[in-house]
């Protein structure tokens, strides 16, 4: 030890930085754990603070699951729902694979969800989802992660990421857990999430129709015949298709656009100036059987 000791010395006075040779001649002053064994290791500032406390390994026991789920619940009824989810989400690190886990990751969801932390709780939602898709509340915790979406969506002229999101859950939903309570609520959220991407679609396609690029704005209209079929813009989407293949000169697909719509909404507005519209052309509804639109609307003209 003392050969040791002397080289160690050497090396400070030949080789050390300045400033780094003191703390260095310090720490080779203090018992080496090699020399004085495990069980109990010498306070190395007792020197310096008074005192001979020794440090003692200790292995601190987990909380029993039970308090902590206790203690999250408690932390929910005083509305600090961002302490209740750490408590929850302890329960997934102390306890995994475990039952209390589960509860943990399904009130860590809801605790993130009502504080408004959404793509938190999407988060955990697929967590939960992912490790038990057939439990019980799976059906509740998809709900969440929808309404996760759901309530982020922004205005009609805004990116519509959240709605198509929130769709694509609620039906997971549907299809799923067909007999879940939360079916119904789930299906009229994606009747309004599909009308906010219907008009999204519309609000493009009006745009390219007003700038002549009459082109573009048909494919905007044809995405509501093909996907939003069942909310409120498909009468327009009608109309529009009648005015720009109106412009375009295509006058077999504007008749065809116009009797769907006619068919379908006789006593529509939107009706009545398609067929005005078609009238300055001398021209009547009339629907061609190979015209798209007569192939992607589910109601066709008899």
């Amino acid at each position: 030890m003392q050969r040791v000791l002397r080289t160690f010395f050497a090396w400070i006075q030949n080789e050390a930085r300045p400033g780094i040779a003191p703390a260095l001649a310090i720490a080779a002053g203090l018992p080496l754990a090699g020399c004085s064994g495990l069980d109990s290791v010498s306070n190395p500032f007792s020197s310096i603070f008074g005192g001979g406390e020794k440090y003692e390994t200790k292995i601190l026991t987990d909380t029993p699951a039970d308090t902590i789920y206790d203690q999250g619940l408690a932390r929910l009824q005083k509305k600090d729902f961002t302490g209740a989810g750490k408590k929850f989400g302890e329960l997934e690190k102390q306890y995994p694979n475990s039952s209390w886990s589960q509860k943990g990751l399904l009130m860590q969801t809801y605790s993130e969800y009502t504080e408004g932390k959404y793509d938190e709780a999407v988060a955990t939602a697929n967590r939960y989802i992912g490790l038990y898709p057939s439990s019980s509340d799976a059906p509740y915790v998809y709900y969440l992660a929808g309404m996760s979406y759901y309530n982020q969506i922004p205005e009609a002229d805004k990116d519509q990421d959240r709605a198509e999101k929130a769709t694509v859950i609620f039906n997971q939903l549907v299809e799923k857990f067909p007999k879940s309570e939360y079916v119904t609520d789930a299906k009229f959220k994606i009747q309004v999430a599909k009308d906010q991407l219907a008009g999204r679609e519309m609000k493009v396609g009006r745009f390219y129709l007003q700038n002549s690029n009459y082109t573009a704005a048909i494919n905007r209209f044809r995405e509501v015949l093909a996907k939003y079929q069942s909310t409120r813009h498909t009468e327009e989407a009608l109309y529009r298709l009648v005015e720009a293949y109106l412009k375009l000169g295509i006058s077999s697909e504007a008749q065809t656009a116009a009797a769907v719509l006619g068919h379908n909404y006789p006593d529509s507005q939107w009706y009545k100036d398609a067929y005005a519209l078609l009238r300055t052309g001398n021209l009547e509804p009339q629907e061609s059987s190979g015209s798209w639109i007569s192939k992607v609307f589910h109601k066709t003209v008899g």
